[in-house]
């Protein structure tokens, strides 16, 4: 027998992020309700996001990638009803949250699309940075709930618009870290220290919050996740996908992306993407890397094998293999979860009361990866899974 659908907030994936959303929640008096694919010794935690969706009629969607969301949005789908809003948050190709969407729209409930940007210590501090779309109506409704983390929420447009700011905005955010390293590798090289370039650097136009960030991590080699290399990777393909569907040669974005790529084939995709200036910086290179001084001034080939989108992808196709031990012929395609059914709105105002009784224990089902440390069955698919589902 399908239960009354509580007044509650339901957390899905207790990542970097996620858990810091969830106690932002908690701290503003709303009843919490979280599940993760590791458990967690955290209140209210459920067996399933089935069982979260039969508990919450407000879900917030916190997964690594496009697969995720959607077969989160699967997994869910059976069990939304007219009573629910998800909120979306991963960073994902537009097609793939207009298809989100589409799915959840399907039952009767509704979706808000809402991107940030801020990564770990702005969901320390409750200062994020929302971008989002949707319908107007359900925007308005989940906005206390997004207040509850955030400095700003940017209205944007339809389902899909926020996806595409969002992964603009990245494209800036990697090309300035990686311009900001080639330039401290000129310094570093002409013999010049880095202080000098660094207090500068915080005189002129060009400097930033991110580099105020990345420029003294890269110095001290402190690539602890903020923002993870195989996460900025994505959408920077994600990115030169949309390049190329628009005939647009994006030298400056698929530049970054070789470098990521370069990074995660070196096995440090969950290191955070400034990690990228190892390749220019030997001093932040790990001991057994060899040291070498780069050839900065050498011409460029006139053929450059690894700008040839195919490349990229064969590549990231090896890395896969490589990563789950398999050649990539063999890897076989993630299961996806059917969905369908309907069922009508909810005031937010009603949420800050007594915390509902626990759930009814359900049995737990498997399902995708979310924005937290991954366990190598976790990383099972995740590039392939990059390749099929970025296509804009």
């Amino acid at each position: 027998m399908t239960r009354t659908i509580r007044k509650s907030v339901g957390i899905i994936g207790l990542g970097i992020i996620g858990r810091r959303i969830a106690d932002h929640l908690r701290h503003q008096g709303l009843s919490v309700f979280v599940w993760n694919r590791t458990p967690r010794p955290v209140p209210n935690f459920v067996g399933s996001p089935a069982e979260l969706a039969q508990t919450c009629n407000y879900l917030q969607i916190f997964v690594s990638d496009d697969d995720a969301l959607m077969r989160m949005i699967q997994t869910i789908s059976m069990s939304l009803t007219p009573h629910h809003i998800v909120i979306a948050h991963p960073t994902v190709s537009p097609d793939t949250m207009r298809e989100a969407a589409a799915l959840v729209e399907r039952r009767g409930a509704r979706l808000v699309e809402a991107p940030f940007t801020g990564s770990k210590l702005g969901a320390e501090k409750g200062q994020l940075v929302y971008y989002v779309s949707g319908d107007e109506a359900a925007v308005n409704e989940v906005r206390p709930l997004l207040q509850a983390s955030s400095k700003a929420i940017i209205d944007i447009g339809a389902i899909g618009d926020a996806s595409i700011i969002k992964i603009a905005t990245n494209m800036v955010t990697a090309a300035s870290v990686q311009g900001a390293a080639e330039a401290m590798a000129i310094v570093h090289y002409s013999g010049i220290p880095l202080e000098k370039f660094v207090n500068a650097l915080k005189q002129n136009a060009s400097n930033s919050a991110t580099l105020d960030l990345k420029v003294p991590q890269i110095i001290s080699a402190d690539f602890e996740p903020h923002f993870s290399v195989k996460h900025m990777l994505k959408d920077m393909q994600i990115a030169n996908r949309m390049g190329r569907h628009f005939d647009l040669d994006l030298t400056v974005a698929g530049a970054t992306r070789d470098r990521l790529l370069d990074e995660a084939r070196q096995g440090r995709g969950d290191d955070d993407y400034s990690s990228i200036a190892r390749r220019f910086l030997p001093f932040v290179q790990r001991p057994e890397m060899a040291e070498r001084q780069p050839d900065l001034f050498s011409p460029r080939p006139v053929t450059v094998p690894h700008e040839s989108p195919e490349f990229v992808e064969e590549q990231l196709a090896k890395l896969e293999a490589t990563q789950i031990g398999q050649p990539p012929e063999q890897i076989a395609p993630e299961e996806e979860v059917a969905a369908e059914e309907r069922e009508t709105p909810v005031n937010i105002e009603t949420m800050r009361q007594t915390e509902p009784p626990p759930p009814d224990e359900t049995t737990p089902s498997p399902t995708p990866s979310n924005g937290d440390s991954e366990p190598e069955e976790a990383k099972r698919g995740f590039f392939s899974r990059l390749l099929r589902r970025t296509d804009y």
